[in-house]
């Protein structure tokens, strides 16, 4: 047998390490990735393959490595157990060995037991440097609640700590959401939501008016853009799905004058009141685009008065809210501490310290946006609703955020999380975020990932994973690479899936997972099995032939929709509107793209409807390709959103600018400064939802195919 190539080695070492040296994308081409992308991603995961002699040292390190590791540092178990398998790699250099294993679990309780390693199921063997290693499966006879334990294993002089998440099947399912319930509810960008008494941007305050004309409507779930932490000292940073942290929330969102203080405080009631000041509002809610950086200057101005008046007011005394403020600092622990400092740090630009007064600050912040988001999820159960928030949870974080800063070593260094080309971004698309390193995840227990589930789904009835394929492997772009240039890195599916449903039982929160794009089947069976909701959007359900899915053929697991933040409108989609903005912005690659687009987009107006009167939507009369070159009607819009409403998914989320007939998308993929992503208002104000005679009767058509919970 001939040499290994150079290239041959360096796919080894990089498969060793959960890099994918090639992938298949929608249209079935295959993409490797050259020398260079394997080498830049061996670099962010601190692997050196430089030249031919740092292959094979990492080739051979890997072994070692593997085969000296005792067990691995995390292992998913479903529970609850009596019993449970760890596998268990040792040297062999002698007669017969013993292991010992100790067992604490969550609550403290402590179990322990050892085995003759001869008497353990042999799995494999290997040599190791010259000597003997032999893999086994461990027996571990122990009740094993769902939780996080902590298992300890001595065999000879080695010794290995793992966590044990042992966790529910499946996730957790709200009650009312039973085998025939069918729901429906509203999904908004928080900060374009409109009122008269907002201070230029959605807030907490705005969400409780949104809920309950929702319900009035028939709502059984108001779903929401991220609400994770932005940067207080750049509001300029305005994508949620670039956040600072996922562990915390938006303060901008917070309804200031809500805010107990402000009731107490005269002097901020006058200021805010003052002639100056209120004009200073009105211009930020007449803007047509969300001044994010007016906004956070007028806040903050106040808010940090709040915060003076509380300290003086309250902490200095002891107080009740005192005290409550003290245990929600007990319950963010480290995590927020972390946070506050990062940044009350660079809103001192980092020069000194930052005094305790600036750190509890932020934190002061952060206790008001989860007492105002408890405050909605609470209104929401006062309705009723069968679900609640429905919340979202992004990819990763911004790389110059507090996430990154505070747990630095989990980070890659230059790399970005990005997709493939697919029909909507030709080019493929680099993300600009940091993913997480697989090892360095686990090496923490999952810590990041843990606590960004836990505070998301805190408030939450309902939570989508965005990008949920990066639960078994992400698209990484390495630096100075283009989109198209990029490879998948593996991720631990089971352990990773494993503490999605514990959190998820914990906080009685249902899993949505956004499956879109190129999903391996492994993904979609594993998160079938858990439970987890499937992702399924109108524009995107095909038949054989290329016509929408009949309704009946969609999955019953599923959340169902229109669009998307990042795909056009209804009305957009019907009028060619992104079509001709992609175009305006340079994303086609030429014009014979540009063209076919065009003419897929008129072919599929004419599939729709053609679904449509199948499905006994539309007039027996009508002119299908007639209809096709007219406007988006109220009638269409109806018969869309019935038609979709018809499928046997349990849950349907309806998007305002849909039923308005707003053509511009909140965000345009492969855009930054080129399209006021993430700015747009609503069209209509709560108020003028509330009175909007389309939404009204769109929500009759909707009750018609999905009637509440026990209304049947």
């Amino acid at each position: 047998m001939s040499a290994a190539t150079v290239r041959e080695r360096l796919q080894w070492l990089a498969s060793a390490h959960g890099i994918e040296p090639g992938f298949h994308d929608i249209w079935g081409r295959r993409h490797e990735l050259s020398d260079a992308g394997l080498r830049a991603l061996l670099r962010e995961l601190g692997v050196a393959a430089d030249c031919d002699a740092d292959i094979d040292r990492g080739l051979a390190a890997t072994h070692i490595r593997y085969w000296n590791r005792l067990a691995e540092p995390v292992l998913a178990v479903a529970a609850p157990a009596t019993a449970f398998e760890v596998l268990v790699r040792l040297p062999r250099r002698g007669p017969a060995e013993r292991i010992a294993w100790r067992l604490v679990t969550e609550s403290g309780e402590d179990m322990h037991g050892e085995a003759d390693v001869d008497a353990l199921a042999l799995r494999e063997r290997a040599d190791v440097e010259g000597v003997p290693h032999e893999s086994r499966t461990l027996g571990v006879d122990a009740s094993l609640p769902p939780g996080y334990h902590r298992l300890e294993l001595h065999a000879g002089g080695a010794v290995a700590s793992v966590l044990v998440v042992a966790a529910p099947p499946t996730c957790h399912r709200p009650p009312r959401l039973d085998d025939d319930a069918r729901v429906w509810g509203w999904s908004v960008q928080l900060y374009g939501l409109r009122s008269p008494r907002n201070w230029g941007v959605g807030d907490f305050g705005d969400l409780l008016a949104l809920i309950d004309v929702a319900a009035l409507r028939g709502a059984n779930a108001v779903g929401l853009n991220p609400l994770h932490a932005r940067f207080a000292h750049d509001a300029g940073r305005v994508s949620p799905y670039a956040p600072s942290s996922r562990l915390w929330l938006d303060s901008l969102a917070i309804d200031v004058e809500a805010v107990d203080d402000f009731a107490e405080s005269d002097a901020v009631r006058a200021r805010v009141g003052s002639d100056e000041f209120r004009a200073r509002l009105a211009a930020l809610r007449a803007a047509s685009l969300v001044d994010f950086d007016g906004v956070s200057a007028a806040k903050h101005e106040v808010l940090r008065e709040l915060y003076a008046h509380f300290r003086d007011r309250h902490l200095a005394h002891g107080t009740v809210r005192a005290r409550q403020f003290r245990t929600f600092q007990a319950q963010g622990g480290a995590a927020l501490r972390r946070h506050a400092s990062f940044e009350a740090l660079h809103e001192a630009g980092g020069a000194d310290p930052p005094a305790i007064e600036r750190i509890e600050y932020h934190e002061y912040l952060q206790w008001q946006a989860d007492l105002q988001l408890g405050r909605a999820a609470g209104r929401c159960e006062a309705h009723g609703m069968a679900v609640g928030l429905y919340l979202d949870l992004a990819v990763s974080v911004d790389r110059a955020g507090s996430d990154v800063w505070s747990f630095a070593d989990c980070y890659a260094a230059s790399a970005s999380v990005g997709a493939p080309p697919d029909d909507f971004n030709l080019s493929g698309q680099d993300w600009g975020l940091p993913p997480l390193i697989p090892e360095a995840l686990r090496a923490c227990g999952h810590e990041p990932f843990v606590l960004a589930l836990r505070a998301n789904m805190r408030h939450a009835g309902a939570l989508r994973i965005d990008h949920v394929m990066g639960l078994m492997r992400l698209y990484w772009v390495p630096r100075g690479a283009t989109a198209r240039e990029g490879a998948y890195v593996r991720y631990p599916l089971e352990e990773l899936l494993a503490i999605v449903a514990l959190e998820s039982h914990r906080n009685r929160c249902l899993v949505v997972g956004e499956d879109l794009g190129t999903v391996p089947d492994a993904v979609r069976e594993a998160l079938g099995r858990s439970r987890v909701l499937s992702y399924r959007l109108l524009y995107f359900e095909r038949d054989g032939s290329g016509g929408f899915a009949s309704p009946a053929a969609w999955p019953r697991e599923a959340l169902v929709s229109i669009g998307t933040h990042d795909l056009p409108t209804l009305a957009g989609w019907w009028n060619g509107h992104d079509l001709q903005l992609r175009d305006r912005l340079g994303l086609y690659p030429d014009a014979d793209t540009r063209e076919q687009h065009e003419q897929a987009r008129e072919r599929d107006r004419v599939r729709l409807l053609a679904a449509l009167a199948g499905g006994g939507r539309l007039p027996a009369d009508a002119d299908v390709e007639r209809l096709s070159r007219g406007p988006l009607t109220p009638m269409l819009v109806d018969a869309i959103h019935g038609w979709l409403a018809s499928t046997p998914s349990r849950l349907m989320m309806v998007q305002p600018e849909d039923w308005i007939g707003t053509v511009e998308q909140c965000n345009v993929p492969g855009t930054v400064d080129e399209h006021p992503n993430w700015r747009r208002k609503l069209a209509l104000s709560i108020d003028e939802l509330r009175a909007d005679a389309a939404g009204e009767r769109l929500a009759h058509v909707l009750a018609a195919e999905r009637p509440a919970p026990g209304a049947r």
